[in-house]
Formats: C-alpha cells, sequence, structure tokens
C-alpha cells in the first residue's frame, strides 16, 4: 500500500487531480498525507478541504499555517486578508463539518513503514524526534478540546521565540505551533525567526534554514515538510544531506504539485495552472 506526502496544496484542486491521475491514485490501496496548507490563496479551496475529508482513511493531512487561519477566520478571532480565498468555505452549506474535521488534524505524522515524519514547518534543534511527537500531541489536544475557541484568541505572537521545558499554558502551545506550522529560519542559538521567508542563501548570516542547524536533535530522521515554496527540488543533494524532503514547490506561484512516495522516496510533479508569481 503506497503512501504519498504532497506538498501544499493551497486550492489548487485541478493540480491535484492530474497529479493523482499521474501516480494512479486508489482510495482503496493507496493513502495520502498532505503536509498542510489544504487552503486559501488558491482558486479551489472547498474543493480541496471536500475532497481531502472524503477520502476517510485513506488520507490525512497535518495542520498548517493557513489552515489555522482559515479556523481563526471561521470562528471570528481573525479578519480575512486581501488576498484570502476562504469565504466559500465559510459560506458553504457544510461548513461545520469541514472546520470539524480540519480542526481535528494532527500537527505532525509518524509514517513508521518509512520512517518518515511529516509536518508542515519545522522543528527547533533541541528537539528529539519523540519529544517533539509529544509536545505535538499536547498541543493537538487543546486545539480539539473545549480550549479552543479560547486559545486560537492568544494563538498569534513571535513570541515565545526560544524554547524552554518550563513553558507553560498558551506561551508553550504557542511555540509549538510556531515551529510546527510556522519556522524557516534560526538564530545559531536556536531562538526562532519567523519573518523570514527568502531562499536559502539569500538570508542574513545570523540565520539559518532550521534543517540545517549543526546541534539538531532530529538530523538522523527523515523529515518532510511544505510551507517553504523558496525551497526548490531542484537541491536535492542538498537536502539529502540534511535527511528533510521540502515538499511546498509552489504551485500556487506558477510552480508545480509535488508529491513523494514514501517508501521509496521518488517524486512526482505536475505544472501548476495558476499564473507565475512575478515580484
Amino acid at each position: 500500500m503506497p503512501t504519498y506526502a504532497i506538498g501544499d496544496l493551497q486550492g489548487c484542486f485541478s493540480e491535484l487531480e492530474q497529479l493523482l491521475e499521474q501516480i494512479r491514485f486508489s482510495r482503496k490501496r493507496d493513502k495520502l498525507i498532505f503536509a498542510g496548507d489544504l487552503v486559501n490563496r488558491g482558486p479551489q479551496s472547498l474543493e480541496c478541504l471536500r475532497f481531502a475529508r472524503s477520502l476517510g482513511k485513506a488520507a490525512d493531512s497535518v495542520l498548517g499555517n493557513h489552515d489555522l487561519h482559515l479556523l481563526a477566520v471561521a470562528h471570528g478571532v481573525r479578519k480575512p486578508h486581501r488576498k484570502d480565498t476562504l469565504e466559500e468555505i465559510v459560506n458553504a452549506s457544510d461548513a461545520d463539518e469541514l472546520l470539524e474535521w480540519l480542526r481535528r488534524r494532527p500537527l505532525l505524522i509518524r509514517h513508521k513503514a518509512s520512517s518518515c515524519t511529516v509536518i508542515h514547518a519545522g522543528l527547533p534543534d533541541c528537539w528529539s524526534l519523540s519529544r517533539a511527537r509529544r509536545y505535538a500531541k499536547e498541543t493537538e489536544k487543546v486545539l480539539q478540546g473545549r480550549g479552543f475557541h479560547r486559545f486560537i484568541r492568544n494563538m498569534y505572537d513571535d513570541q515565545p521565540d526560544y524554547w524552554k521545558d518550563q513553558l507553560k499554558g498558551d506561551e508553550r502551545h504557542r511555540f509549538i505551533i510556531n515551529c510546527l506550522t510556522r519556522m524557516r529560519y534560526c538564530h545559531a542559538d536556536g531562538r526562532l525567526e519567523l519573518k523570514q521567508k527568502d531562499a536559502p542563501g539569500t538570508q542574513p548570516k545570523a540565520l539559518i534554514p532550521w534543517y540545517a542547524i549543526p546541534t539538531r536533535k532530529t538530523r538522523k530522521h527523515d523529515i518532510v515538510f511544505g510551507h517553504w515554496s523558496t525551497v526548490t527540488l531542484g537541491k536535492q543533494n542538498h537536502f539529502a544531506a540534511y535527511r528533510v524532503y521540502p515538499l511546498d514547490t509552489g504551485c500556487l506561484w506558477g510552480g508545480k504539485l509535488t508529491a513523494l512516495r514514501l517508501e521509496d522516496r521518488q517524486h512526482f510533479s505536475v505544472p501548476s495552472r495558476q499564473p507565475a508569481f512575478t515580484a
């Protein structure tokens, strides 16, 4: 039973259909794991969300920052951004069911058969894989529990930017969410830098991609992630040294939609139908 991890959809449903045709996906035989950001900015966010939910046990998804943004907007905690494409979901007849399904997605998925871990963004250097899994489950309980509405009102902040075992409450869960759904760069001492989004090699000298921190405790594990569209498949050898597999190949911006077959680490891609991004 092959399992395919798929990079950020962000509403690019037509490309997903084409990609699934290429890999000859069968919901009876195969499984999909989406690397987060099923929705937003693309033209068919509602279709993406409905399709992922309709697959039942044949698919799962980790939560991405755009997925959490949808939940916050739908519950009146955040205002939509100018380029958001979430209104169709919020106004859908099945909105309650879709949002509840999304709220109950995990922050981290460990695929035992392939020894791959799927997250949306990154992991801090000081967490072992076992700690990352434990901390993800801690925060999933908050997102899925009765305290959800209260927590999402306090979810958005860049602080704390450094992990301490003594962190508690909203600060603890905020740090965990910021790592798993937002991070790209860190300082050498492990502090998060959440505003820098450019491609590796163009960042200020003080910043290091999270996967390249020399002290990262998960360097011996294979990590699959999305979120970072300026990280491309053209640097396969570069990423192999760090045992990471970036899957956001910029479909929303005119790039590609990419899948990784976890059992043999083979990539599959289809070209985007979206307009190419110009700065």
